[in-house]
């Protein structure tokens, strides 16, 4: 389920930081002097987007309200250093750069972050000393159960929603679940007393969806008062991917199993695929070249082994890879590759240790078949199977199929001879899909290097 900012959160990401940011570059120039041309008014328009969705995609903001000092001035000297490398090269590749005061641009890439950094620690400490005087919304939860209990987590992490709260109402007074819900205020019964005794600016509903005529009862109880009411639908009883509440016109619906690549962040998955992978081919075709050349003379049969795998959407593809094997199975029964496995060549088990025979996959990435990351695409005689066996398994589908991805970098690589093995593979990719930014794909591929020259599991 994807998280919602908090007002305080999105004020610095959308506005304060980005103002900050280009307020810097027009402060030196007037400092220095310099004439505020149109070329230094794109450059704040550039600025403004670039920096936005940089430090939006860095767990910066998630560190700084947790209070994780170290962490977050981390995050924000490294998001800075990302987004001064955007510009250079804009501007190397543009001839951008040349309208500029170097000494303008050299001060303002030094001061920018301190300036940042400084003025997040005054509004936290301003935010600090509002909620030590107690300005904040007084709030109860009715119905004890997993969604109440991760919303209590949530609020008691983050005091930025300014949020403290009193209690819980439940019809059982001792909760079947353990976790702390907070004191007890009595049955559902009792809320309007309480209520009415105690100033209380929030509620929240947390009851079961069959327990809809109580929940209307509820609602029409405090429609008269100033109490903001809050249901909480348990969307994660579905255990679907991208829970999240959205609008068809003005109609609320609540999506269950839509791609994480929506909008601009699908944009932004392709863009990175064909710019990562364009890069790889270039780099390392004389590698395999030599690869195609060692395959082709080493024993008989094709160099370029295809298997029917299934990709977005649950649409078959072709997949490439070096042939490894003397066999080229891709029929209805295909045997995973085992340790010692007389079917693997001299040179395809050096290729599969070294995961060198999944280069060709690049092209299928270039094609749109496949992206850099994400779960790896398994034989469809093999997906018929455990499609049959492990809940969940095709909503690994509403994405490209990857080289690489969080199973294979977290130790669930290779065969799956058991059931287990395959049902981590899949709670993995699920979790890479609900938890999908540009950041964790360049973690996993930095992973995969390492993973690579250990060299487990790959036989």
């Amino acid at each position: 389920m994807k998280t919602y900012d908090l007002p305080v959160i999105a004020f610095f990401k959308h506005i304060l930081d980005p103002t900050i940011i280009w307020g810097m570059l027009l402060l030196l120039v007037w400092l220095f002097g310099e004439t505020f041309t149109s070329h230094y008014l794109v450059l704040i328009i550039i600025i403004f987007f670039v920096s936005s969705y940089i430090y939006g995609q860095t767990s910066l903001y998630q560190n700084w309200r947790r209070g994780n000092l170290m962490a977050y001035i981390s995050d924000t000297l490294l998001g800075w250093l990302i987004v001064v490398a955007i510009l250079i090269f804009l501007g190397h590749v543009t001839q951008f750069s040349e309208h500029f005061s170097r000494q303008v641009i050299l001060s303002w890439i030094f001061i920018t972050p301190l300036a940042l950094i400084v003025s997040h620690l005054i509004v936290k400490r301003i935010i600090n000393v509002r909620r030590d005087q107690g300005k904040q919304r007084a709030s109860v939860i009715i119905g004890v159960n997993t969604i109440s209990l991760k919303l209590l987590d949530f609020i008691s992490k983050n005091p930025l929603l300014f949020i403290e709260n009193k209690g819980h109402f439940d019809d059982r007074k001792n909760p079947r679940m353990s976790g702390d819900f907070g004191t007890y205020l009595g049955k559902t019964d009792d809320i309007a007393s309480y209520i009415q005794d105690n100033k209380i600016d929030i509620i929240f509903i947390s009851l079961p969806m069959t327990s809809q005529p109580r929940i209307q009862q509820i609602v029409e109880q405090f429609s008269d008062t100033t109490t903001a009411i809050y249901f909480l639908p348990d969307m994660h009883v579905f255990d679907l991917l991208q829970a999240q509440v959205d609008y068809i016109g003005d109609m609320p619906i609540v999506s269950l199993g839509e791609s994480p690549y929506s909008s601009i962040d699908g944009v932004v998955k392709i863009a990175s695929d064909y710019l990562f992978a364009a890069l790889i081919l270039i780099l390392l075709s004389p590698v395999m070249l030599c690869i195609a050349l060692a395959v082709k003379l080493s024993s008989p049969g094709p160099v370029i082994f295809k298997q029917r795998r299934y990709g977005y959407n649950g649409d078959e593809i072709i997949v490439y890879k070096f042939r490894s094997m003397t066999v080229t199975e891709n029929g209805d029964k295909i045997v995973q590759a085992k340790k010692d496995d007389q079917r693997v060549t001299k040179i395809g088990s050096f290729l599969r240790r070294t995961s060198l025979d999944e280069l060709p996959q690049f092209i299928n990435v270039l094609q749109g078949r496949m992206s850099v990351v994400g779960p790896r695409p398994h034989a469809v005689a093999h997906n018929e199977m455990y499609r049959k066996l492990i809940r969940g398994y095709m909503m690994r589908h509403k994405t490209k199929p990857g080289i690489t991805g969080w199973a294979q970098v977290n130790g669930w690589r290779g065969e799956t001879e058991v059931l287990e093995k395959m049902q981590k593979r899949i709670e993995h990719d699920l979790y890479y899909l609900n938890n999908w930014s540009l950041w964790f794909d360049i973690w996993i591929i930095i992973r995969t290097v390492w993973v690579v020259l250990q060299r487990k599991n790959a036989y």
